[in-house]
């Protein structure tokens, strides 16, 4: 897929010529280049294909040209788009950001578009859009496993897997898997959630594939949302028990989000030999702030690369190209 173009059901923009994102800076007194335009999703034919040849998902799976998980750095730099599954819509003030499908794989195709862009995670309805799109040729697909931890509800912590299965990767071709896990020492469901990662990660292991494995340990306010701990010990806690997890961690990675304090990174990071990826999360208005964050981390011997979504599909100035360049650049 080349950058501005999405192939597939699809209305087609290309961007302006020499446009290159937050990659180029203007030159002193110049205005600032015009945001990359999002390309645009024909919906009316996409629904068509869906309803009336349904097998058209598998087919674009079976075609679809496959890469390597690493690139030629040794590197890895994924976009994020498995939230709205968990029942996660929103971002920062703006609650139902998310909601808009057509919108999300607008930003979604512009985001895989950029260079140095090496794939995308996602829930399989995204998934399965973006390959009718024919989006996902040379590019990592990671199916998101365990989306059952709906946001908000009291089941949070026995986070079910009701996404992806070891085998539906398989079948579908896919390169990786990913799962969440949020523990509670006050909370069983958090038990529940830690056998089923354990079995996930076998299943995974069992067919020689990567899975990503993103742990938290969370804690309920009073008032019942559910928060996670990024103190360096939490961290550091939460590395111990999900490196641990399964009969071989021989395919597990680490999705492992900045500490509070980013000091802390080095000595957190060394719990573990476990490859691993840093996770963005939703950074707010600050985006320089996130990317300075991010930048010292990826310094450390087992930070292998960036999973971001949300603060890279809905950033505060909209500029989806120049937030991904700019993200790729920090690699």
């Amino acid at each position: 897929m080349r950058a501005g173009r999405v192939t597939g059901a699809h209305q087609e923009t290309t961007a302006p010529e020499g446009t290159t994102g937050a990659s180029a800076a203007p030159a002193p007194g110049a205005d600032a280049p015009a945001a990359v335009p999002r390309p645009r999703i024909d919906v009316h034919a996409l629904v068509r294909t869906r309803a009336r040849h349904p097998e058209a998902v598998a087919e674009a799976a079976a075609r679809r040209r496959r890469r390597p998980l690493l690139n030629e750095q040794g590197r890895l730099m994924i976009v994020a788009a498995d939230h709205p599954a968990r029942g996660a819509l929103g971002v920062g003030e703006r609650r139902l950001a998310m909601a808009n499908r057509a919108d999300l794989l607008e930003r979604l195709c512009l985001a895989l578009s950029r260079p140095g862009v090496d794939g995308v995670l996602a829930t399989a309805d995204i998934l399965d859009d973006l390959l009718l799109l024919g989006a996902l040729d040379d590019k990592v697909v990671m199916g998101s496993m365990n989306r059952g931890g709906l946001q908000g509800a009291s089941f949070e912590l026995d986070d079910r897997f009701t996404g992806h299965r070891a085998e539906d990767i398989e079948r579908l071709g896919f390169d990786a898997g990913k799962l969440l896990l949020r523990i509670d020492y006050d909370d069983p469901g958090s038990l529940a959630t830690l056998e089923s990662t354990a079995r996930a990660v076998d299943a995974m292991a069992a067919r020689r594939l990567p899975v990503f494995v993103e742990p938290f340990i969370s804690r309920r306010t009073p008032d019942g949302r559910l928060v996670n701990d990024l103190s360096a010990e939490a961290v550091t806690r939460s590395l111990a028990i999900a490196s641990g997890l399964g009969g071989s961690s021989a395919y597990t990675w680490l999705k492992v989000p900045v500490t509070e304090d980013p000091d802390d990174m080095a000595e957190v990071m060394a719990t573990s030999t476990l490859p691993a990826v840093l996770l963005g999360g939703d950074v707010g208005d600050d985006q320089d702030a996130a990317y300075e964050k991010w930048r010292g981390a990826l310094r450390l011997p087992t930070v292998r690369g960036l999973v971001v979504g949300r603060s890279l599909l809905y950033p505060p100035d909209d500029d989806v190209a120049a937030a991904v360049d700019t993200a790729v650049g920090l690699l």
